[in-house]
C-alpha cells in the first residue's frame, strides 16, 4: 500500500480523524506536509507522550537516527513534542484537527490552503460532533445575566487566571482565507494556548509568550472585534480560540446547520427584552450566526441559532439582552480533560 495511504488510515484512527475522498486531495496534503521518510516514521507514533528510544525501536530505525527525523517533524508541525529543559524530549502522534493543520502556521501556501478549503467539509460532521466536540463556546466578557451559576471552566478570565505559561498565536483560519484573497477584517493575533500546548508553540516559532494581563487584553480585543471564545472542549482546556464566522471552519460548519444551537458544545442561550429594546441593530451586526433579523416592533430571534457566546449582549445599549443558563437537558456535559474528550471523540466515531 502507499505510504500516504497508510498514513491517511493512521491519522483516521485518531479522536480527529482524517478520511479518505474519491478526489485524493487528504493524499496532495499529506504529500505536500511529510516526506516519504518522515509519513513511514509518523505511523509509528502514538497517543501518548514517548521518548525517541521507544518509537525508533517500533519503526526499526538507529535512536540518532529516529531522534534527529522526530525533532525535525515537530519543528515542522507534523506531530506534538515534550521538550523541558533537562530532560529528554518526548514525542507523540498529532490528529490532523486541532493538530497538525494548525502547526502549519508559518508554512502555508495558496497551493495548500485550497486543498485544505476543499478537504475541510470532509472533516466536520456535524452530527459527530454533536456527540462529542472539539471545541465549546463560552462567554464573552460580563454577558451573563447576575443570578446565573458560572463554573470557572466557563470564564474565560479564570482560565487564563489560572495558568503559568501562556502563548498568543495568529489565527490560522484567518491567516488562510488571507492568502487566497477571502479574508475579514478581524486581528488575527488572538488565539491562546496554555501549559504544554503554549511551550510548543514557542520553541516551534509558532506564537510568543505573553503574560496574564496581556491575554486578558486579548479577551477585550476579542469582545471589541465581536469574536467567538472556543476553549477546547474539557474543564481543563489548553487553548482559547478567538473565532469569527466568516473564516472559522467551526463557525462556518455550524453557520450551515439549520440548528446550530443543537450543535455547539454551550451552557448558555440569549434572552431578550423586547419593552427595553430600542432596535439599534447592534445585535444583528455582532451576531455570528444570524439569530437576529428586525421585525415591525421588536427584532425576530431565531433561537434554534443562538449558540450563546455573548457578543448581541456586550455592547447592547438598552440592556435588552443577557445570557441565561440554558436547560439541563440540553447542555452538553464537558469532560474533564482532553484525554476524556478524544475518548467521547473516538466512540462518537465508532473507534471504540
Amino acid at each position: 500500500m502507499d505510504i500516504y495511504r497508510k498514513l491517511q488510515e493512521h491519522l483516521d484512527k485518531l479522536p480527529g480523524g482524517f478520511p479518505a475522498t474519491e478526489s485524493g486531495v487528504e493524499l496532495r496534503i499529506l504529500k505536500k506536509l511529510f516526506s516519504p521518510e518522515q509519513a513511514e516514521l509518523a505511523l509509528h507514533t502514538q497517543l501518548m507522550p514517548e521518548p525517541a528510544a521507544a518509537i525508533a525501536q517500533r519503526a526499526g530505525l538507529d535512536e540518532a537516527e529516529a531522534s534527529a527525523r522526530l525533532h525535525e517533524m515537530a519543528r515542522q508541525g507534523l506531530l506534538f513534542s515534550v521538550e523541558m529543559k533537562g530532560r529528554p524530549p518526548l514525542y507523540m502522534a498529532a490528529q490532523y484537527v486541532v493538530g497538525i493543520w494548525e502547526y502549519q502556521l508559518n508554512r502555508l501556501d495558496e497551493e495548500f490552503v485550497r486543498d485544505m478549503q476543499a478537504y475541510m467539509p470532509n472533516l466536520f460532521d456535524m452530527e459527530v460532533w454533536k456527540k462529542a466536540p472539539q471545541l465549546r463556546v463560552i462567554p464573552i466578557g460580563a454577558s451573563v445575566a447576575a443570578g446565573n451559576a458560572v463554573m470557572a471552566y466557563e470564564q474565560a478570565e479564570e482560565m487564563i487566571r489560572s495558568q503559568k505559561k501562556i502563548a498568543l498565536a495568529p489565527c490560522i483560519c484567518r491567516r488562510e482565507h488571507k492568502l487566497v484573497g477571502h479574508h475579514c477584517d478581524k486581528p488575527e493575533e488572538v488565539c491562546l494556548s496554555f501549559g504544554a500546548g503554549a511551550y510548543y508553540y514557542i520553541q516551534n516559532g509558532l506564537g510568543r509568550e505573553i503574560t496574564q494581563d496581556e491575554a486578558l487584553e486579548v479577551l477585550k480585543i476579542a469582545d471589541k472585534a465581536g469574536l467567538v471564545l472556543q476553549p477546547g472542549a474539557a474543564q481543563k482546556s489548553d487553548n482559547i480560540c478567538c473565532c469569527c464566522g466568516d473564516c472559522c471552519g467551526v463557525l462556518l460548519a455550524m453557520k450551515r446547520h439549520p440548528k446550530p444551537r443543537e450543535i455547539a458544545a454551550s451552557s448558555f442561550e440569549v434572552a431578550y427584552d423586547a419593552e427595553a429594546c430600542v432596535m439599534c441593530g447592534l445585535c444583528e451586526d455582532r451576531c455570528q450566526m444570524d439569530v437576529f433579523s428586525p421585525g415591525d416592533d421588536a427584532m425576530i430571534l431565531n433561537m434554534d441559532r443562538c449558540i450563546g457566546c455573548g457578543l448581541c449582549v456586550t455592547t447592547c445599549p438598552s440592556e435588552a439582552l443577557k445570557l441565561v443558563r440554558r436547560p439541563d437537558d440540553i447542555i452538553t456535559p464537558l469532560p474533564a480533560n482532553i484525554v476524556e474528550t478524544s475518548i467521547n471523540m473516538l466512540k462518537a466515531r465508532g473507534l471504540m
